[in-house]
């Protein structure tokens, strides 16, 4: 039995190969934080302040082949809506182009969010604690502790706040190139 399988092995063996594919890596202070190859999607930002989110065909000579899919919700005859793919684009990216991953530019402004959080979270907390020190009959133990959970809620929502991560002194992009080529 053995050798029959070696001899089916032999036979397949040959005619198998596997291709490598080039891919890219997304490093915070030269530790690597993500991977991008064929078939993984990727949402960036490029230097023309363009935000994309496709998904990568293909990683070739140092360029990104990109497809993003256009999709939208649909009525059906019963009333209920489908997901529908309306169309594809094709588009193609050098990594050197890439600006931010994630989006950066016109969006839900989160720190001017979380700044109404912080300021309104001192301001009740200041007025709790003038109430307590003048009249402290009226002064609600409830709304200081309330209070001190928004300004820390707008303190977490400005160091987690959802900008992108700009390629620069912090954040890099590093093009590897995988060859299949023998030398011999």
């Amino acid at each position: 039995m053995k050798p029959m399988l070696f001899i089916i092995s032999l036979f397949i063996g040959q005619h198998l190969f596997s291709q490598s594919a080039d891919f890219i890596l997304f490093k915070k202070n030269n530790r690597t934080i993500g991977t991008y190859y064929a078939g993984n999607n990727i949402a960036f930002t490029t230097q023309q302040g363009i935000y994309m989110d496709a998904q990568i065909t293909k990683i070739k000579n140092d360029t990104l082949f990109l497809r993003q899919f256009i999709v939208r919700q649909v009525p059906t005859d019963l009333g209920v809506y489908i997901l529908d793919t309306v169309s594809s684009y094709r588009y193609q990216y050098h990594y050197n182009q890439i600006k931010a991953i994630g989006r950066t530019g016109r969006q839900f402004n989160l720190s001017a969010s979380a700044a109404s959080l912080m300021g309104g979270g001192l301001l009740l907390t200041v007025g709790s604690a003038i109430v307590y020190f003048a009249d402290r009959e009226k002064f609600s133990p409830q709304l200081m502790i309330g209070a001190i959970g928004l300004g820390g809620i707008g303190y977490l929502m400005a160091k987690l706040g959802g900008k992108g991560m700009i390629i620069g002194k912090k954040y890099s992009l590093v093009y590897v190139e995988v060859s299949n080529s023998k030398k011999m």
